[in-house]
């Protein structure tokens, strides 16, 4: 579950709106119920709302404000990064304009279904199968809104948990957080202002920016097959390859990423052609931001840079697990 559209490809991809564990006792047991998690993302996408969050990674603490309109067909989005280097995204159901006003450009992009505050990358079914749902009975006030707790708690060691904290009245996610296994929260995002259902003016939904003039680049990516490659992977469990492709990047660097989810976390694998006159390969090993870990590899000829939203045991052992067979390649 991703706060919002980070420039960079790291935050893009791993920034993820958390939520966090429950304390097992503390958790009064109830049946799962992951239609509740199916509710928030049908809110998410079919209200009319608007305010600002706040995204908590590690030490990092970051600003959005988010403009949200349906009409009942169609919807349309503004979200603007209020802290750091001006950015805006403009949205249209699946089709995302990156405003980049330094550089007067607009770089397209397609709509992740897990961006705050909707959070589902698969069926419910998926969702029953590595986590137990747990609406909790006392009540929170989060921007001044009576909210629902919800603990989406791990059903194995293979992931985190997640609490969240869904308005009353209309199912929108406040706030969410991500706990370890220890209980301790490692990223957070929460609404601070939220007025919701309200109309929307069109206005408020437009570029801030003149953008007649600007160049538009559209990231041209490839579906590949990573088995007919030569590469053997074999996911975490509960874990699925979503997504397998190619992009061209800079300086006609070729790099093949696969994405795999548990219907909320996500696992990214970056792989490139490894160069000897390179030194900058980073991270060697293991690194963590926030609930993100990460683990950079040398296989065979390539570079690999493996992260996701998954304690730093299952990263660790999924990264040092994958292989290149350069013989299944020609077959």
């Amino acid at each position: 579950m991703r706060a919002n559209y980070l420039a960079s490809l790291l935050i893009a991809l791993v920034s993820s709106l958390g939520v966090a564990q429950a304390q097992t006792q503390t958790t009064p047991p109830t049946t799962p119920d992951s239609k509740l998690l199916s509710q928030i993302q049908q809110a998410a996408h079919t209200l009319n709302y608007a305010g600002v969050f706040a995204y908590q990674q590690g030490g990092a603490i970051e600003s959005s404000r988010i403009i949200h309109a349906f009409d009942g067909k169609d919807e349309t989005e503004k979200l603007e990064l209020l802290d750091g280097p001006a950015r805006e995204y403009l949205r249209r159901n699946e089709d995302v304009q990156c405003l980049i006003p330094e550089q007067k450009t607009v770089l397209l992009e397609k709509q992740r279904g897990d961006r705050f505050p909707g959070l589902l990358l698969a069926n419910t079914q998926s969702i029953d199968a590595n986590y137990s749902v747990r609406p909790l009975s006392q009540p929170m006030r989060v921007a001044g809104r009576v909210c629902q707790l919800i603990d989406v708690v791990p059903r194995d060691a293979e992931r985190y948990g997640y609490r969240l904290c869904v308005d009353t009245e209309s199912s929108l996610l406040l706030k969410a957080q991500t706990v370890n296994a220890q209980g301790v929260v490692i990223e957070q995002v929460a609404f601070t202002q939220i007025a919701i259902g309200s109309a929307i003016p069109q206005t408020l939904l437009e570029p801030s920016w003149p953008t007649a003039g600007w160049a538009v680049l559209e990231p041209v990516q490839k579906t590949v097959d990573f088995k007919a490659l030569g590469w053997k992977i074999v996911a975490p469990a509960g874990y699925a390859p979503t997504t397998q492709t190619q992009q061209l990047f800079a300086e006609n660097k070729l790099v093949h990423q696969m994405v795999l989810s548990d219907g909320l976390a996500t696992i990214s694998i970056f792989i490139e052609p490894y160069l000897n006159e390179r030194s900058d390969y980073k991270p060697l090993g293991a690194a963590q931001v926030g609930s993100v870990n990460l683990y950079g590899v040398k296989v065979a000829n390539f570079w690999l840079t493996v992260l996701g939203e998954v304690p730093a045991s299952t990263l660790e052992k999924f990264a040092q697990s994958i292989q290149y067979a350069p013989a299944a390649v020609s077959k």
